[in-house]
């Protein structure tokens, strides 16, 4: 069935239509899409009140009913892009078998992730509101991380005595190594370079338990 004047979305920056009562939560998902969409366009700087509006179909005094300001909004866009991480990790331990290669897929995932938003992942980890940190949506990660390589551990496949210590060490170094992917574009970064890196910091020691899927 094809889509009908009223059914299709609005085009970016023209005037949107009025939400009916009870679907005002979809103002607030297209404004965050607005946001995200500049994000990753840009960067942190592109997301203003009026920018967001713009892009969005609405004025700027629609956003306060959901929004009290930029920050919030910039607050809300970095705990959706957590969650979408942290669906995708989550994907990625599933289709695998072996606990070591479920610990790797959730690496590569990571890494992924972080390769193709960079302006989202860096604002995930840049300066955000007093007290608004990462907390719930960053622990989210670590504790996908930690319980991963926990299960390493049970199979014999890690070392780790500290499965969230090193899961923390882990995560570390997973955002070490995308940063500086993000960076430094001219460096020869090597192909294989996750395998090792990965095996080091979880601790695993099973022969054989490096092979990546």
């Amino acid at each position: 069935m094809g889509t009908t004047g009223a059914d299709a979305p609005p085009a970016r920056g023209a005037a949107r239509p009025r939400n009916r009562r009870g679907q005002g939560g979809n103002l607030r998902t297209d404004i965050l899409a607005a946001a995200t969409d500049l994000l990753d366009r840009g960067d942190q700087r592109a997301v203003t009140l009026r920018a967001v509006a713009r892009r969005a179909g609405i004025s700027a005094p629609s956003i306060y009913p959901h929004f009290p300001g930029r920050s919030a909004i910039v607050l809300a866009v970095v705990h959706e892009a957590f969650l979408e991480l942290n669906g995708l990790l989550r994907s990625a331990v599933d289709d695998a078998h072996d606990a070591d290669r479920r610990l790797y897929a959730a690496c590569l995932a990571y890494l992924d992730y972080a390769a193709a938003h960079p302006e989202r992942y860096r604002a995930m980890f840049g300066e955000l509101p007093a007290g608004q940190g990462v907390s719930s949506p960053g622990a989210g990660t670590l504790r996908i991380l930690a319980d991963t390589l926990a299960q390493c551990v049970t199979a014999g496949q890690s070392t780790s005595t500290d499965p969230r210590s090193d899961a923390i060490a882990l995560w570390l170094g997973l955002h070490g190594l995308a940063h500086q992917r993000a960076i430094a574009h001219a460096f020869p970064w090597p192909a294989d370079l996750v395998r090792p890196f990965v095996a080091s910091l979880s601790r695993l020691g099973r022969p054989g338990a490096t092979a990546l899927p």
